[in-house]
């Protein structure tokens, strides 16, 4: 596949990435939420770099792990591990995995912890950075683990704008950012994932090329889930588009003239791998 970055880079992405660096100095521990189903793909580059200026531990998030393919989820907590790194598969959604972060997040600050003991602030409250690219559940995990506090949450990018402290059940204040992405994808792979899952707003690339794409990789990865799901036929002389086309056809999105609606069929195909009911899968798993 012939390299094709998409860029764009908002000017509230630049923002983000400043406040980050200024803020790192005030928290412990870093929360980076990835996506379960693009694990490669939802992590900014840019975080990492950042965060190791400061030297802090980051405890990666496994969100939405119930979307995602459980065998491969197990992939990626074994080779996290294998390279000396924190992760957890959660879903902010559910709870599921929530009630062990705290214990978590203790096991990793355990020396931190002890020093505070030894200077008489046993009491301090631990603090932590919330990052991740958009649409990736910041503010679902924000209402799941905090009630004094109810972030927007909609199932598009770039609802949080801006920075702010809140103060958890778990006794750690969270300081939640708003979602950023790095200004240039190398890989068409990684925009194209990205694109999928719904962290780039559909509205920056053509949903129906997407939509095709994304038939091409469930054909060759999930092939009976697509064909059960859409009652299509997969043959290997169909190409991606006449599959997208016949997913359209057999839920009847016929515009005038006999041809396929696209756009309604595109939006279909996107909102149902959103929210799993093609059936869980994952988009990466561990080389």
């Amino acid at each position: 596949m012939e390299p094709n970055p998409i860029q764009w880079f908002p000017g509230h992405m630049a923002k983000t990435r400043r406040i980050i660096s200024e803020s790192l100095p005030q928290v412990d521990i870093v929360l980076e939420l990835l996506d379960a189903r693009a694990v490669i793909s939802s992590q900014n580059p840019e975080i990492k770099k950042i965060t190791g200026k400061f030297s802090k531990p980051v405890l990666t998030l496994m969100n939405k792990s119930d979307l995602a393919d459980e065998k491969i989820n197990r992939q990626w907590v074994a080779y996290y591990k294998t390279g000396g790194e924190y992760i957890m598969p959660i879903d902010c959604k559910s709870g599921a995995g929530l009630p062990y972060m705290p214990e978590k997040i203790k096991e990793i600050l355990s020396e931190k912890i002890e020093r505070y003991k030894s200077r008489g602030m046993s009491g301090r409250r631990l603090r932590a950075m919330i990052v991740g690219i958009p649409n990736v559940g910041k503010s679902s995990l924000l209402n799941r683990i905090c009630k004094n506090v109810k972030a927007k949450v909609e199932d598009r990018p770039g609802v949080t704008l801006r920075k702010q402290w809140v103060s958890s059940e778990l006794g750690i204040d969270l300081l939640d950012m708003p979602g950023v992405l790095w200004p240039k994808f190398e890989s068409e792979t990684v925009g194209l994932h990205l694109a999928f899952i719904g962290s780039i707003r559909d509205d920056i690339l053509d949903a129906a090329e997407t939509a095709v794409k994304l038939c091409g990789f469930l054909r060759k990865k999930y092939p009976e889930e697509l064909a059960s799901r859409f009652r299509i036929d997969i043959k290997n002389e169909y190409s991606d588009y006449e599959i997208f086309l016949q997913a359209g056809k057999n839920r009847g999105y016929m515009a005038a003239g006999g041809e396929i609606d696209e756009e309604r069929c595109a939006k279909t195909i996107l909102t149902e791998f959103r929210a799993a009911k093609i059936g869980r899968v994952s988009l990466e798993a561990p080389e």
